[in-house]
């Protein structure tokens, strides 16, 4: 299944939810509700717990299911005395393809920095799978008229020491920290605005033909009735789905986004 840069990803974060067997049904589900023609049109990256990924990597291969495995988190080394994690290494070996980093969870919950994320950008790539860089700026920040200087600072430091063609197969995601899992969502016109910045600085920090072929998600309460609109600005490539992603018919909804008017929904 050959992939094209800027088409759309949508991908399913499916976080701490859903045991080995209702990620099963959940994938088998999707896979029913989905078209030949929609993965024809979109990439499709499914995120589920680490618990998980053996069980939906065997649905996936052995059912010739078309959809990309994906991990929520890696460690950045590839082995050693850390009790609890994982490492690219261990993913790759599973199959999986992106990998989600620095999502705003990790970094405001977790404590992640820049630093760390950067090093596990760099395993991710070193290990050929697909890093799901995440950036994006609280309320207060926004607020305060610094989410732009906040996102560029992040891009800037988990870019850092990557080289343009190791940015092939990066994938950005701007994820507002203010709209996941509240229910508030950027308007289309302010995540346009927040993913050009993200391709402007792409462009600034590596080369206007680097940015011309990335592709940029927005994450933050996307849901079937607003995915369309997000989805048809110039500079949203796909979109990084959260709660909607739990349920196979709004996810699927999400994928088949050009198909519908949600707006009438």
């Amino acid at each position: 299944m050959a992939e094209s840069t800027r088409r759309p990803l949508i991908s399913a974060n499916w976080k701490m939810n859903l045991n080995h067997l209702e990620a099963l049904k959940v994938v088998q589900e999707l896979s029913y509700l989905v078209s030949k023609d929609d993965v024809d049109e979109v990439d499709i990256t499914i995120h589920p717990p680490f618990t998980d990924l053996r069980t939906v990597q065997t649905a996936l291969e052995s059912d010739k299911i078309p959809f990309y495995l994906g991990a929520q988190n890696v460690h950045e080394a590839e082995s050693g005395a850390f009790t609890g994690e994982v490492s690219a290494p261990m993913l790759s070996k599973l199959n999986v393809r992106y990998v989600i980093v620095g999502h705003s969870e990790r970094r405001q919950i977790f404590g992640e920095t820049d630093a760390v994320i950067n090093k596990k950008v760099k395993a991710v790539v070193k290990n050929e799978m697909r890093p799901i860089l995440c950036v994006g700026e609280t309320q207060e920040q926004r607020d305060s008229g610094e989410a732009e200087s906040v996102v560029t600072q992040q891009l800037q430091a988990c870019l850092k020491g990557l080289k343009e063609d190791q940015l092939e197969h990066l994938t950005l995601a701007y994820e507002p920290i203010w709209a996941i899992g509240t229910g508030n969502t950027a308007s289309a016109d302010d995540a346009q605005e927040m993913c050009a910045l993200v391709r402007s600085v792409v462009a600034s920090e590596f080369s206007s033909e680097v940015a011309d072929v990335t592709r940029i998600q927005y994450g933050g309460s996307v849901k079937p009735t607003n995915a369309a609109e997000l989805l048809n600005k110039p500079d949203i490539d796909g979109a990084l789905v959260g709660g909607a992603s739990l349920e196979a018919q709004s996810f699927a909804q999400i994928v088949q986004f050009r198909l519908h008017d949600f707006e009438a929904l």
